[in-house]
């Protein structure tokens, strides 16, 4: 089996062969810093650490790099408002994301670069491009000859007549064509900046990626990746600036997730839909996030409401429940029986299913079906009288080897606090001695403190509602 992906340069699924054999260079566009993340951001996030995941299960050694960018127009209008300075400010949300995408199970990369720390990388870049004809300075800042590069448009299929027909100059600019994009801009008054062969200013957008994903990952990478919304103009220009400089391809592959609407609307702060991440983790388990991110095929756009959370919670629930009812029965199983034998061979058909779906282009959504098939025969065997203990260890492998490439991880609830451990033996008790309605009040009493009972014939569990 070999895997599929889906690259947005060809716009077909192509055979996945890096470029040096069980090694993968991917980089992954990182936010700007300037405010938490909200769930657009948190998408990407989600889904590229779990393709890395996938790719490392399958065997492969990725060298995962995704930037910040600790300095913008967002940023200093932020430093602005918030009488702060730049670095301040990016400093504090760069923490808060790792925060967020932590609790949401993202690894971190191998590396996480910042503009700020790349300036010199940066401008070494510009003037190779001025020298080579495809960027110029006016009044301090440095423009990027778009025309210069003859195919411009081929990642977003566009043509550079049809782009051209779209393209204005703002006040200010001093560009010879409205295609042409800012690589370097002068400093305004006030505004944080670095000295410069052109005089001080900072770094445009597009080109520090470029620079960036050069130093640490070479010339020419596997997979770039990252939101449908930079597709152009933000990766369109990194293949015209890389590829300039170097005559090489830039990215082998590359990847953008769909977009997120908010109650079948586009998230916007305009219509006052804007879903932080730092804000929603207080309300929900982040692990629901998570699954729900990974419920839909990354490439199709996915609609979030409460009600679709709610039953992405209740989906997990379920298979949080075979997985610690399977722990649970573990003590009680026995040796492997000659019958046993058909449910491994069955347990290792979902294996190959779920890394089937995975082959075809990540995708996550069957996946996890194969995932509830694989907790619906799990909860069928677990009503046979007689388990094995090696049946069972082997569903449980499966539970934490496969959620665990999808970043999910079951964990044991937290310890009951003095009071309901007392209450669950008074019901125990209760129940004993017959006295139901007793019995009754206490399940009742406890479900008021979101604890949910189960009774088993190996005693009573719970779980939190």
């Amino acid at each position: 089996m070999s895997i599929q992906l889906y690259n947005t340069l060809t716009r077909k699924k192509e055979k996945f062969e890096p470029i040096e054999p069980n090694k993968v260079k991917m980089y992954v566009c990182g936010p700007t810093v300037y405010n938490y993340i909200h769930i657009g951001n948190a998408r990407p996030a989600i889904v590229f650490d779990t393709i890395r995941r996938y790719l490392e299960f399958r065997g492969y050694d990725v060298q995962y790099v995704s930037n910040f960018t600790d300095v913008d127009d967002k940023l200093i209008k932020a430093a602005k408002e918030l009488g702060e300075d730049v670095p301040t400010i990016a400093e504090r949300f760069i923490q808060a994301y790792f925060e967020d995408v932590s609790a949401l199970g993202c690894k971190k990369a191998d590396v996480h670069p910042r503009v700020t720390e790349s300036i010199d990388i940066i401008i070494e870049f510009i003037e190779q491009l001025i020298k080579k004809g495809y960027a110029y300075e006016v009044n301090g800042d440095v423009y990027y000859r778009t025309r210069a590069f003859a195919e411009y448009g081929k990642l977003s299929h566009q043509s550079i007549d049809e782009l051209r027909a779209g393209a204005r100059i703002e006040i200010g600019e001093k560009k010879q064509d409205p295609l042409d994009f800012a690589l370097w801009k002068a400093a305004k008054e006030g505004e944080i900046s670095w000295d410069s062969p052109w005089g001080k200013g900072r770094p445009g957008w597009h080109i520090e990626c470029s620079a960036m994903a050069r130093k640490y990952l070479g010339d020419t990478i596997d997979i770039h990746a990252g939101g449908q919304d930079l597709t152009f103009p933000h990766h369109e220009n990194e293949i015209a600036q890389s590829e300039a400089l170097t005559g090489k391809t830039f990215a082998k592959y590359w990847m953008h997730n769909g977009y997120i609407n908010i109650n079948n609307e586009k998230m916007s702060k305009s219509l006052g839909n804007f879903v932080l991440v730092h804000d929603i983790i207080k309300q929900i388990d982040p692990q629901v996030l998570r699954f729900f991110m990974l419920s839909v095929h990354y490439r199709h756009p996915i609609n979030y409401s409460q009600e679709l959370l709610e039953s992405t919670k209740n989906g997990l629930e379920r298979l949080k429940t075979s997985y610690f009812n399977l722990k649970h029965r573990l003590s009680s199983s026995t040796n492997l029986t000659h019958d046993d034998e058909q449910w491994l061979n069955e347990i290792q058909e979902y294996h190959h299913a779920f890394i089937q779906e995975m082959d075809d282009d990540f995708n996550t959504a069957n996946a996890i079906a194969v995932l509830f098939e694989l907790s619906k025969q799990a909860n069928l065997y677990l009503l046979e009288q007689n388990t094995s203990e090696k049946v069972i260890k082997a569903f449980l492998h499966e539970f934490e080897q496969l959620f665990g490439v999808l970043g999910i991880v079951f964990q044991e609830n937290v310890l009951l606090d003095e009071e309901i451990e007392a209450l669950i033996q008074k019901r125990n008790d209760a129940r004993k001695n017959r006295d139901f309605a007793l019995a009754d009040q206490i399940r009742d009493e406890l479900k008021a403190k979101n604890i949910i009972l189960e009774d088993t014939p190996q005693g009573t569990r719970w779980k939190r509602g």
